[in-house]
């Protein structure tokens, strides 16, 4: 790296030595910066002093050390020694001093006297104009590098007042990430979009990550519309699986969840939806959209696969969609897994309504039991209601009645269980008549 820095920056300089017209290229060229320069007959020429051969000398002899000897230490020490006798330097020689300091410096990894030596450069005046852009335009991207946001925005803007031509794409794009690194999300909303749209009208595809600083920008500003038509052009442009499950995202964000749905299951068909969370998040939106059944095929085939666990948030989900979508005797298997890994009774009343309604009355019955054992109830009554009925079906009226007197103790399931309490009475009476009667005969 030292080798390739250092053998251009000589060139610079036997090239400089020879003209004073031109600069040496400092790091980080911008070339779009250069690009943009006025020709120099349509300039005001600045004059410029000549870098002279005993300073040359000095700069190559720095230069050999680092490069070939690979000695950063004597490189240094020998543009101190340069700089001592400064005093007898015209400014283009202080400012070719200082850049080759930035590039040993940052060559060494030692950014922060990198960015003091290359702010000397520009210090200097005059010095050529070219130099002097290009030298702005890396210190805009050190800075950035090192979080220096407001010296990024600076250091461009000392550019641009050099610069009698539009303010090119890049450098719209370095203020606009400065901005959004401070905060300042509004401007950085300004510049990045200039950029995006300039690139356009030249028939020029944007880069990703100005589209993702884009979206950044447009979230923190809280306008998810404009966030969604970014990722609509992210979606068409690189065709990312990470941009389809966004889109789909911000659609449900905007209160459009068919198109949410829609995005998704085109997602899905690509083999872009493979993610435990994004399986999840697509089962959801079949059971809220109301087609359950798609849902839990999903989810089965998912943890089949190994891509969702058989933990209790996915088996209870599971077992939810499938009652959704009227499959029962998919539902219960599912609901007595969940059940068995939840500390609370919740899943066993569930699973004990369901099994009541199939008729299995049973297993309603011990998954009635399970979920009082367990407790923590949201509506305990319920439970017990659900006992009595089942009771009543097995025609055992005197255990029925018992847990309905236990139901009509709570306040959500009293009036239906005083219901239930009034009609197994009734029914308790006409078979203790005929037991009676049958008894008699």
């Amino acid at each position: 790296m030292m080798r390739k820095q250092t053998n251009t920056l000589l060139s610079a300089l036997a090239f400089a030595f020879a003209s004073a017209t031109v600069s040496v290229p400092s790091m980080l060229v911008a070339t779009d910066a250069v690009a943009q320069e006025q020709k120099a007959s349509e300039k005001k020429t600045r004059r410029v002093p000549t870098l002279r051969g005993k300073v040359y000398e000095q700069l190559a002899r720095a230069q050999t050390a680092a490069d070939e000897a690979g000695n950063v230490e004597e490189a240094i020490a020998i543009l101190k020694e340069v700089e001592d006798k400064s005093d007898s330097m015209n400014a283009y020689e202080k400012a070719m001093m200082y850049n080759f300091f930035g590039f040993i410096y940052y060559n060494n990894e030692d950014y922060v006297k990198a960015l003091e030596s290359f702010a000397k450069v520009v210090e200097q005046q005059p010095i050529p104009e070219k130099f002097e852009m290009t030298t702005l335009f890396s210190l805009a991207q050190l800075n950035l590098m090192q979080g220096n946001y407001d010296e990024t925005i600076t250091y461009l803007e000392r550019w641009e007042s050099l610069n009698t031509g539009p303010v090119p794409v890049k450098n719209k794009v370095i203020k606009a990430q400065a901005y959004y690194q401070n905060k300042q999300y509004d401007e950085a909303a300004m510049w990045i979009s200039e950029a995006v749209a300039d690139h356009e009208a030249e028939g020029m595809i944007p880069d990703e990550g100005w589209l993702i600083l884009q979206r950044a920008i447009f979230y923190e500003l809280k306008q998810p519309q404009k966030v969604k038509d970014v990722l609509i052009k992210m979606v068409k442009l690189f065709d990312e699986p990470k941009y389809w499950i966004q889109l789909a995202g911000m659609y449900g964000e905007l209160g459009e969840e068919r198109k949410q749905l829609a995005i998704m299951e085109t997602a899905y068909q690509r083999g872009f939806v493979n993610t435990s969370a994004d399986v999840f998040n697509m089962a959801q939106l079949y059971y809220y959209h109301r087609v359950p059944y798609k849902g839990a095929m999903l989810m089965e085939q998912a943890m089949n696969d190994g891509v969702l666990e058989k933990n209790l948030r996915n088996l209870k989900f599971l077992g939810q969609s499938w009652s959704l979508a009227k499959e029962q005797d998919k539902a219960i298997p599912v609901m007595m897994q969940a059940a068995e890994l939840s500390e609370d009774g919740e899943l066993d009343a569930q699973l004990a309504q369901i099994l009541l309604n199939e008729e299995r009355f049973d297993d309603a019955i011990a998954a009635a039991d399970r979920a009082v054992e367990k407790g923590d109830l949201r509506n305990p009554g319920l439970v017990y209601l659900i006992k009595g009925m089942a009771l009543y079906n097995k025609k055992q009226y005197a255990l029925a009645l018992n847990q309905l007197a236990e139901a009509e103790k709570h306040q959500k399931s009293r009036a239906m269980a005083q219901q239930w309490k009034q009609f197994v009475q009734g029914e308790k009476r006409q078979a203790d008549a005929l037991a009676s009667e049958l008894g008699a005969s």
